[in-house]
């Protein structure tokens, strides 16, 4: 057997070897009945262990391609092909094979972890059922009729909520755009995907804020992208790292969270804003400005977007309502040059025929009501309520062991951990005490990060979750 095992891979070597066997039967190179190496033989070959050998011909015989009897060895099946042979998938191999890759194992854990009613909740990205406008949502079905058509909706999304879009997006950040240049869109995050899918190619350079939610999707690794990483500081990125990640890799297109940053919190100066606007004219860099955060600010005042200030249509501008009104709701939109726009609105049919009626319709009715304004009053008062909640708990609690940023709007507080400690030890010892929160690796490359969602906590539970935190800090240091 000329084949060897590729120890470097991330796949299991019995895996290795199990695949390898299965791809040598169905290519006839294991004929039915012929007789495979005893275990012991093939780990000499293989220069494995033995019981590696035994695990993959376990798993061989449990897909039906192998027949084992003690004393006569393993044999290939002799009616692999034949009606009376049920052959069942390896859905092992097309689980690994597939070229979407998955969710980090620490972020599907949270996410299953999170949804027992006894933790307290300070790590999922979104708010807090209670701040939802639930009533006013309630108010809209009962006493406004459905206007519309239940078949297939524009390429783009219900033209209604386009134009109340393009008019929210000029009253609130001073943004000019004609409906024709907006897609409807699942959440920023099909948003995002649809850019990555629809306007690069596998290998191109992309620039992402570190730390960043970006980080941690997988959809730029699924893309074969090459991601390089802006440090963020107090004021956002440094324009002039930019400057030398293009000289060395030619950087494609450039991914930011200008306002209230996740995680950080942090806000982009104004200063660094137009220098970055300037230097994507200068080296045709297109920007992704993800905008989930801008209308929380506490104190109503909406810093200047970067497509507001874009005078040469390098922008594009992904928003959505799924951090200021309900993540359920999956409206999001995207808006750019028309021509871009109809490309990933081409690609968004194919996905899924266009975007479902009654939540935009939905949408539009609460966008265009007085509704939307009152909403907003009451979650910047509350987002604020808990922001001060929270720091003002690690104060009490923790004030000379972890140092905050404290943002200014959004619904996030990043932490440094002044002691070292392993964050992922730390969030084991959380949980069992009854609190979640994000360890900062998942964000970026420092490590001694946590990041608490203040606005997914419920007001009278973040204190407690604190108290919580503060245990197990204590317990591991």
């Amino acid at each position: 057997m000329e084949w060897k095992p590729n120890r470097s891979d991330k796949k299991p070597i019995y895996k290795q070897i199990a695949d390898y066997i299965e791809q040598g039967i169905s290519s006839g190179e294991f004929p039915p009945d012929s007789v495979l190496p005893s275990e012991r033989a093939l780990a000499n070959e293989l220069q494995v262990n033995r019981s590696t050998v035994v695990a993959a011909y376990e798993e061989l015989q449990a897909l039906g391609v192998v027949e084992r009897r003690k004393g006569s060895g393993t044999r290939v099946s002799t009616d692999i092909w034949g009606l009376a042979h049920k052959r069942i998938p390896n859905w092992g191999r097309y689980v690994e094979d597939g070229s979407f890759l998955p969710n980090l194992p620490l972020v599907r854990r949270l996410r299953t972890e999170t949804q027992k009613n006894d933790l307290i909740n300070l790590a999922s990205g979104e708010l807090s059922p209670e701040l939802f406008p639930s009533g006013q949502f309630r108010t809209i079905l009962s006493e406004t009729p459905f206007v519309g058509q239940l078949g297939y909706d524009h390429p783009q999304g219900s033209e209604m909520l386009r134009e109340t879009i393009s008019l929210q997006v000029k009253k609130y950040k001073n943004i000019d755009v004609d409906p024709a240049s907006i897609l409807i869109t699942s959440g920023a995050q099909q948003a995002l995907h649809l850019i990555v899918q629809c306007l690069l190619k596998p290998g191109d350079a992309v620039a992402i804020e570190d730390p960043s939610y970006c980080f941690s999707l997988p959809i730029f690794q699924s893309a074969g992208l090459r991601t390089f990483l802006l440090p963020v500081d107090k004021h956002g990125i440094n324009p002039d790292d930019l400057v030398s990640l293009h000289k060395k890799h030619r950087i494609r297109m450039l991914f930011l969270n200008p306002d209230y940053q996740n995680p950080t919190g942090t806000s982009l100066s104004l200063e660094r804003r137009k220098r970055v606007l300037e230097l994507s004219s200068e080296f045709g860099i297109p920007i992704i400005e993800d905008d989930p955060y801008s209308l929380t600010s506490f104190n109503e005042e909406v810093h200047p977007t970067l497509k507001s200030m874009d005078t040469n249509g390098n922008v594009l501008y992904i928003s959505s309502l799924s951090k200021i009104v309900a993540s359920g709701l999956r409206i999001g939109w995207v808006i750019g040059p028309p021509q871009v726009i109809q490309r990933l609105a081409d690609a968004k049919q194919q996905v899924d025929f266009g975007h479902s009626v009654f939540p935009q319709w939905v949408a539009n009715e609460f966008l265009g009501s007085e509704h939307f304004s009152t909403h907003m009053d009451m979650l910047r008062k509350q987002l604020k309520q808990r922001r001060d909640k929270i720091t003002s708990s690690i104060k009490e609690l923790l004030e000379d062991q972890i140092e905050c940023s404290i943002p200014e709007g959004g619904i996030h507080l990043w932490c440094k951990v002044r002691s070292s400690v392993n964050e992922y030890f730390l969030l084991e010892e959380s949980m069992k005490k009854g609190v979640a929160f994000v360890p900062g690796s998942i964000f970026g490359s420092g490590k001694g990060y946590v990041r608490f969602t203040f606005g997914r906590g419920e007001t009278d539970l973040i204190h407690e979750g604190i108290v919580r935190f503060a245990d197990a800090l204590r317990s591991i240091q």
